[in-house]
């Protein structure tokens, strides 16, 4: 563990500069902004760890920001290479969804920092904010590690997670690049990715965790088998339902415009209703009330 002091200071200093810099006193009173800028004078900045904007994310903020205008200012410091010109050191997200909502002018606050305080504010206010997906954290922490001799317990202090979260977390760059690509599309969590960090056959296994819905500790359980008992898989019983049940299924899936399934057991048996979004949950929820 590194004892030195003004590594603790330096942690202490970031810390407490995010909270200055991107996050309000309280919920109605968001921080102010130092300027407006033109927002064509902003541009991003090529070390932020936060490489995946998702399209409806980002049309979803347009319209917010239409409505609403930036709630929560850019932080930028001033460019080195152009005159009047600012580089983003956190909110890429909303100044991308400020040039689709059309915006002209951008509020922001101004920070004059250099290149390591940059990376370190970027890396963190991403951090903080759950912003990035599991491979993008990971590269983050190794980076300050690699870059400015970041201990494991430097991050965790300063980031506010575990010392045992950072380093799970860093435990996934060891997987191979067909596993970090399902954890940055979503197929895979970070606690199923973890299980196969020192799996024999790690793409195998994520290809059947997926497939069968398995949790993490089934997911668990599997990773420590010999490899040929993971190979043939236990067979699935399957229930042939009778047409009563098939057309009740049809008949409940028509009013709930959802997906409907009913399982027989014994004397009871089970309803499953399967919603796509949060909007079709509140829509059924409605229903049932009334």
């Amino acid at each position: 563990m590194n004892d030195d002091p003004s590594r603790k200071r330096l942690g202490r200093g970031l810390a407490a500069l995010i909270g200055e810099i991107d996050k309000p006193s309280r919920p109605e009173a968001p921080r102010a902004a130092d300027s407006l800028v033109p927002i064509a004078f902003v541009v991003p900045n090529p070390n932020n760890p936060r490489r995946n904007f998702g399209d409806a994310e980002l049309a979803d903020l347009a319209q917010s920001i239409r409505e609403h205008g930036i709630v929560q200012p850019v932080v930028v410091r001033p460019s080195a290479s152009r005159r009047d010109h600012y580089e983003i050191i956190a909110g890429e997200r909303r100044w991308r969804a400020a040039q689709r909502a059309g915006l002209t002018d951008l509020p922001v606050i101004i920070r004059d920092v250099d290149d390591r305080v940059a990376l370190e504010l970027a890396i963190i206010e991403n951090v903080q904010r759950a912003d990035l997906n599991p491979v993008e954290e990971a590269l983050g922490y190794q980076r300050l590690i690699d870059e400015h001799s970041y201990t494991q317990a430097d991050l965790a202090q300063i980031i506010g997670k575990s010392r045992s979260h950072v380093a799970n977390t860093l435990r996934l760059l060891k997987l191979p690049d067909v596993i970090r690509d399902m954890l940055v599309n979503g197929t895979l969590s970070a606690g199923h990715a973890r299980t196969l960090v020192n799996s024999d056959d790690p793409a195998q296994l994520a290809k059947r965790i997926v497939e069968d819905g398995l949790s993490v500790r089934q997911a668990e359980a599997l990773a420590q088998l010999p490899a040929e008992e993971r190979k043939t898989p236990k067979p699935v019983e399957k229930t042939v339902k009778d047409a009563d049940t098939l057309a009740l299924e049809k008949l409940l899936s028509d009013a709930t415009g959802m997906l409907v399934a009913i399982n027989h057991k014994n004397k009871g048996g089970e309803l499953k209703i399967s919603y796509r979004s949060l909007e079709q949950l509140d829509e059924l929820c409605r229903r049932l009330r009334h």
